[in-house]
């Protein structure tokens, strides 16, 4: 039955994209989806999005703040970058829509694909309208005919084919931690291996990088063409970014740092500076910064950002203009239970942790696990000569280099991928 929740993806095309403040972004041209496996909806990844006419880009669904008839609102920043399709990948518009399906009561014609938010926050493939009978238009009934709702895997275009392909393999993984992906492609042959990555998406493919080792890490890394490289290096955190490419032939590395997106690439060559087993060489540059007159309201807000890991999300960090990494001046960090406990608002200057000191860029790991050990903390601020924070080291940092330098590969043996229970 469909879902009282549920959008036709039809009603969508040509809607308005608006961001937060109201300003026009472009309008919407079609929907981008993921088979899956184990009989699991296929997930909605997100929108592609025309900006005016100059081009196409994509919105992630976890942006899409609200849909309604008239409008679609998306929150925070987006990627202008040109759409780019993954193998894996369905644009539902483009590629279901007028496609002939066959089930047992006859054969039929697709118009229109439901979907509708799961209780995981996601958005599933839910129903699709189908036309029994009759002829069919873009988007419309010509005539005759009967009009059915049915469920998505009644649909065969909409259920993943058990035969293991490339697709089966991409679709399973969708449903993976990064940790368990990684675990895949440490065991496939060469021959999968190249066609699998070719198919993974970047991001997927980024955070699968980051739990191999670095020997792997750089086989995979340089099977891609420079610029697809490039791509999945920016999608890396900047620390694991800079890890890999310092262990590339130095050409190859000043290829690919010139081809990243500037502030990305800003990023990777300020961390490479420093020795590795340093809280410089461990940091991420991208903490949780606040100016002293932000309130608890806004600092809830940001810690709420599903993309930071939950070490990052415990602290924020206080400082002057400029709040990019390296900053103004380092106030303090203020704990995210503190803020949890205060009025909205608050200034978050009046909460800062006067006991909490900060680590040099050239702290050893010796001092830095001391430090952590001190403070029974999982975040720490590192702030330079200047008095600027330039990043902070999180435990998981610190524990990649506490550890053997061979510990992801002995975990890649013997281990089965877990797949995610079903939501």
């Amino acid at each position: 039955m469909l879902k009282s929740t549920a959008v036709f993806i039809s009603r969508l095309r040509g809607l308005p994209v608006l961001d937060v403040s109201g300003d026009s972004v472009g309008w919407v041209r079609d929907v981008v989806i993921s088979l899956r496996s184990l009989d699991r909806a296929p997930r909605v990844k997100g929108l592609v999005v025309d900006i005016f006419g100059r081009r196409r880009i994509f919105v992630p669904m976890i942006r899409v703040h609200a849909i309604d008839p008239n409008q679609v609102t998306i929150s925070a920043q987006v990627d202008t970058r040109q759409f780019r399709r993954w193998e894996s990948e369905i644009l539902v518009i483009a590629d279901l829509f007028d496609r002939k399906v066959q089930r047992p009561t006859g054969s039929g014609v697709i118009y229109d694909i439901a979907m509708a938010p799961s209780r995981a926050r996601e958005w599933l493939i839910t129903d699709a309208a189908l036309r029994e009978g009759g002829s069919m238009g873009r988007f419309r009934i010509r005539s005759g005919g009967q009009t059915v709702v049915v469920p998505w895997n009644d649909v065969p275009a909409l259920v993943l084919s058990a035969e293991r392909t490339t697709d089966t393999v991409v679709a399973r993984m969708a449903d993976m931690k990064p940790a368990d992906v990684a675990r895949e492609l440490h065991d496939m042959d060469p021959a999968r291996l190249a066609d699998v990555v070719h198919a993974l998406d970047d991001t997927q493919l980024a955070e699968a990088l980051e739990e191999l080792p670095s020997d792997e890490q750089i086989q995979v890394i340089t099977t891609l063409d420079n610029e697809r490289a490039a791509d999945v290096l920016e999608e890396m955190d900047p620390d694991d970014a800079a890890d890999l490419i310092g262990e590339l032939p130095s050409d190859v590395a000043e290829d690919l740092l010139q081809r990243m997106e500037p502030d990305e690439a800003r990023d990777v060559r300020n961390l490479l500076l420093y020795e590795d087993y340093t809280a410089g060489g461990m940091m991420t540059p991208e903490p949780v910064i606040l100016a002293p007159d932000a309130t608890v309201a806004e600092a809830l807000a940001r810690v709420r950002d599903e993309e930071l890991t939950p070490a990052l999300a415990s602290m924020v960090f206080v400082c002057r203009a400029p709040l990019d990494t390296p900053s103004g001046r380092f106030l303090g960090g203020v704990h995210t239970q503190r803020l949890l406990r205060e009025p909205p608002s608050f200034m978050v200057s009046r909460l800062i942790d006067s006991d909490l000191q900060a680590m040099s860029p050239e702290s050893g790991i010796a001092e830095v696990s001391r430090y952590f050990a001190t403070y029974n903390l999982v975040v720490a601020p590192v702030v330079n000569s200047d008095q600027q924070l330039v990043g902070a080291v999180t435990v998981d940092d610190l524990l990649d280099h506490m550890l053997p330098e061979d510990w992801r590969g002995t975990q890649m043996d013997g281990v089965e991928p877990r797949e995610v229970a079903r939501g």
